[in-house]
């Protein structure tokens, strides 16, 4: 088992605990958080808390870049496991909080962001990193992070894949409370969860189905700049620079990527 999931006073706890692979967002790791999160709210929970054990200091390290496909294939389709993941998190009709102790890479980065409300250390950081690996993000995702974070920060987060501190992340936007690492449990508990329990679950449920149809409605796009995005991505991850950027990352070396911006050029 790759989650421990454990029931105490209305609360799911759901803890990641493959640290020694650095809680990476496998297949398995994703259907088993899933699931969980749906036994949550099965058992009439009032909400939800995604938490780690860490390993040298990583939450998680994102998408588990040894089940990316080199076959021309989407790496994030609707339909794979990460991607169903972000949707139960954003679906699921009660609270989700992250509670993160650590650095969080990629994939995870978005995972949080999928949470209701995020609570971290004063130590952890937070990076988006596709471009390290020559991935093209999907549009729903990147629209994720316009929408949290702002256009300008999201840019920097994607262009840059460098790591944020937990301080950036919460005057941006991106996390709701910092706290030092000794005091995050009682932080977790007595600012979000003691309160969320005294609340109508009922109302809340509600309010939260309102959050996300208002969210899909206010990110209406015209098909055919989906056409265009998609063109660009196939671009990509149909490319050398997409496998030169899985391969290094196994064969542990710097990659060397030979692609330019103008390959994307539609016109050609």
């Amino acid at each position: 088992m790759l989650v421990n999931t454990t029931i105490k006073d209305r609360i799911c706890f759901v803890e990641m605990q493959n640290g020694e692979h650095f809680n990476c967002l496998s297949e398995e790791m994703c259907l088993e958080l899933g699931n969980a999160i749906r036994t949550g709210y099965d058992e009439e929970c009032v909400g939800i808390v995604i938490k780690a054990q860490c390993y040298k200091g990583v939450w998680s390290a994102g998408h588990d870049i040894r089940e990316l496909p080199q076959t021309g294939d989407d790496p994030l389709a609707y339909n794979v496991p990460m991607e169903k993941l972000l949707r139960c998190v954003q679906d699921t009709a009660i609270p989700v909080i992250a509670c993160v102790d650590g650095t969080v890479w990629g994939g995870a980065c978005d995972l949080c962001l999928s949470c209701d409300m995020i609570v971290s250390s004063d130590t952890a950081t937070f990076a988006i990193t596709p471009a390290k690996i020559g991935i093209p993000y999907n549009a729903s995702g990147i629209m994720h992070f316009i929408n949290q974070l702002g256009i300008n920060k999201a840019r920097e987060m994607f262009f840059l894949a460098t790591p944020i501190t937990a301080q950036d992340a919460l005057n941006v936007g991106l996390i709701n409370r910092v706290a030092p690492a000794e005091e995050l449990e009682k932080v977790l508990e007595e600012q979000f969860l003691t309160p969320l329990r005294r609340n109508s679950i009922m109302s809340i449920s509600a309010i939260k189905r309102q959050f996300r149809a208002l969210s899909k409605a206010a990110n209406l796009i015209p098909s055919e700049t989906f056409e265009h995005i998609n063109a660009y991505r196939a671009r990509v991850y149909k490319g050398a620079d997409y496998l030169e950027g899985i391969r290094s990352f196994l064969e542990k070396r710097p990659p060397v990527y030979q692609g330019k911006a103008s390959d994307l050029d539609t016109e050609r």
